[in-house]
């Protein structure tokens, strides 16, 4: 029966469910051997590092995660750094086939002036940096003013202004970062704005994050009732069911009794953002009212956005306006792409299982003649090497850490400690 080796650079959602792919179509005969290569010492990319911890319905996934690890012919290999561990020339020699699923981790920019100013930065830094990413232990958001604004208007806008607008004793249950928590309890922010670009109809919220708005049962949620009613006068009378829902919830919240908390979330649509200013630090945005020349300022101390992400490159890999150059998945002979990475950065997690799948679909139609067998140990520059059972120590450790406090588990968040809980 032949054997194929694939190698799947990233852990996250797109490289388990192109595994699982994988998995499915092994038969009496075909059968694979598949070596996941992450840079990180842990697993499950986005599901670890960027789901909301105020969301741990989500982080449910990654029990599928788990069932395809345990499956024979399965090997993690962590803390595996492609360019520096081992190249890419090297993983298509020996593989049969290699499958970028690495992501999407850069957030774009807006190309706008004072960007660059203290106190503007980016959701890509910010989300992980409360969930405990071990590249962002450090990092430092200015906390200290009574206004945030967050530019963008999907979900991880939504996620990183309820971060903000939230009472921080709401996540003492939930799996946030403790330097996190400790920083949000101290934080200023008392008045959060979502700037949206477009209208409300053109928003990528998604409804059922909108209607857990409402839920939140320490925070003022505001929108205008003329902008959400003007926005369902110009979808017409067959609107998209998704346009539907979420106009829908908006104007749910718009039409609610006025509630009375300390914190605030606000949202303003159609304000294009042209420039921030400020001295030392971010201290208002100007906007422009999209479609006319009127233009408005907000002050604040902080400014995020959340506009996109784009995929870091990859030496040797062709790329193109923030993701692998391919067509349907495939790049070059043996070499493939899933995820993000393929597409950018649109869908939720469950989209990357029918986008791995037909990805992996091609990717067996291409397969000739197994390569020669070979060890992969043997070609890595490191020994600190995180394996599946090493993984499942630090997971272990974590969750009994959380135990105690009422919480899923508690972060390990630098790279030192999370090799020591892995015997490593």
């Amino acid at each position: 029966m032949p054997q194929f080796k694939v190698a799947i650079v990233g852990a996250g959602p797109a490289g388990y469910f192109a595994a699982q792919a994988l998995q499915n179509l092994q038969t009496e005969q075909l059968s694979f051997t598949i070596d996941m290569i992450e840079r990180l010492p842990t697993p499950w990319g986005l599901v670890r590092s960027g789901v909301a911890p105020d969301h741990p319905k989500i982080k449910t996934v990654s029990k599928v995660f788990e069932k395809v690890a345990t499956n024979d012919g399965f090997n993690l290999y962590g803390n595996i750094e492609l360019g520096k561990d081992i190249s890419i020339e090297v993983l298509m020699e020996k593989y049969d086939a290699v499958v970028i699923a690495t992501g999407s981790a850069n957030g774009k920019r807006l190309g706008i002036p004072g960007e660059e100013l203290p106190g503007s930065i980016s959701a890509a830094e910010f989300v992980p940096w409360y969930n405990g990413h071990p590249d962002f232990a450090n990092f430092n958001p200015e906390l200290d003013c009574d206004t945030a604004v967050v530019i963008g208007a999907g979900n991880v806008a939504m996620d990183v202004a309820r971060m903000l607008a939230l009472d921080p004793s709401e996540l003492d249950e939930t799996d946030t970062a403790l330097h996190a928590i400790d920083a949000l309890k101290k934080s200023a922010i008392r008045t959060v704005i979502i700037s949206a670009r477009r209208g409300p109809e053109h928003a990528a919220f998604t409804s059922p994050e909108l209607r857990d708005l409402p839920k939140l049962e320490h925070t003022n949620v505001w929108m205008s009732k003329t902008e959400i009613e003007a926005a369902i006068i110009r979808t017409g009378d067959s609107p998209e069911k998704d346009v539907k829902s979420n106009l829908d919830a908006m104007l749910l919240i718009a039409d609610r009794e006025p509630t009375n908390h300390d914190r605030t979330m606000r949202f303003h649509f159609l304000a294009t953002p042209i420039e921030i200013k400020g001295n030392d630090r971010v201290e208002e945005v100007v906007f422009q009212k999209t479609g006319s020349d009127e233009t408005f300022s907000i002050e604040c101390g902080l400014v995020i956005t959340a506009i996109g992400y784009e995929a870091e490159s990859i030496d040797g890999v062709p790329y193109e306006k923030g993701k692998v150059l391919n067509t349907e998945g495939r790049v070059e002979e043996n070499l493939y792409v899933v995820g993000w990475a393929k597409r950018g950065p649109s869908g939720v997690i469950g989209t990357n299982k029918s986008d791995a799948a037909a990805v992996i679909n091609l990717l067996v139609e291409d397969l000739k003649e197994p390569k020669p067998v070979f060890n992969l140990s043997s070609l890595i520059t490191t020994d600190k090497v995180i394996s599946q059972s090493h993984w499942e120590s630090i997971n272990s450790a974590e969750i009994a850490a959380g135990e105690p406090h009422g919480k899923p588990r508690i972060k390990a968040v630098s790279r030192e400690e999370l090799l020591r809980l892995g015997g490593l």
